[in-house]
């Protein structure tokens, strides 16, 4: 059975489809008038109001920053991302591919990291990834595609498809920022582990990243801070 959609204030009406086509996933003005009529999500909107986190470019960069992103703070990965845009221009797969270790080890690539992204790098290069096809794909394909990708996990495959590929249906449960924030607006007394997660995100179909910005918002604003601000040229 579809679930009802709540009236939302005009003023985030106004703001949210007036900006829909640069914040993330698709469908979000849709995804939360459905979801603001649980009083789990309706609290967070009350307390903390809509989302805003930008949609990224398709593309090698976006996906060579969330390799960056790995275990690391996401202000540690854009301080990474620009010492390398400084030395890499442009930043794609085959000048990537000129950089010694050396270099990337000046921008804070690990040993473990530098190989993921020239992997990367040179799968694109040689046409044996292709982030075109990769936005036809459906969900499961897509993921799938990510997937064959060293070093890209369920974690980072999640998060492109949901920021890059603006998906309207996709649980990052490994996401820790997200376990801790669904562990307090639960009231589960710790943050929520990703097996339970991806478990209780079933009830949020087909706006589980919708629901995933719910959470990370509330999770900004229990610490007053605001959505991360990102290199220009990794934006939609």
């Amino acid at each position: 059975m579809a679930r009802a959609q709540v009236r939302l204030p005009p003023d985030w009406v106004v703001r949210t489809e007036a900006d829909a086509a640069i914040y993330a996933p698709q469908g979000l003005v849709e995804g939360i008038s459905v979801l603001a009529a649980e009083p789990l999500f309706a609290a967070i909107l009350e307390r903390a109001g809509p989302p805003r986190f930008r949609r990224r470019r398709n593309g090698f960069g976006t996906l060579l920053h969330i390799i960056l992103e790995q275990q690391v703070s996401i202000d540690a990965a854009a301080a990474m991302h620009h010492r390398l845009v400084g030395l890499c221009r442009p930043l794609a797969p085959k000048a990537f591919l000129t950089l010694d270790d050396a270099t990337l080890r000046s921008c804070g690539f690990s040993r473990q990291k530098m190989g993921y992204a020239r992997d990367l790098a040179m799968a694109v290069e040689i046409g044996k990834f292709d982030f075109t096809s990769l936005a036809e794909a459906n969900d499961e394909s897509a993921l799938a595609e990510l997937l064959t990708v060293r070093g890209i996990g369920r974690w980072s495959a999640e998060i492109y498809l949901l920021f890059a590929l603006g998906r309207p249906d996709i649980g990052p449960a490994a996401d820790l920022g997200l376990q801790v924030a669904a562990g307090e607006q639960l009231g589960l007394g710790s943050r929520a582990n990703e097996l339970d997660l991806r478990r209780r995100g079933d009830a949020w179909h087909p706006w589980r990243s919708v629901a995933a910005c719910l959470f990370w918002q509330s999770y900004l604003h229990a610490r007053g801070r605001s959505a991360p601000r990102l290199a220009p040229e990794l934006y939609a």
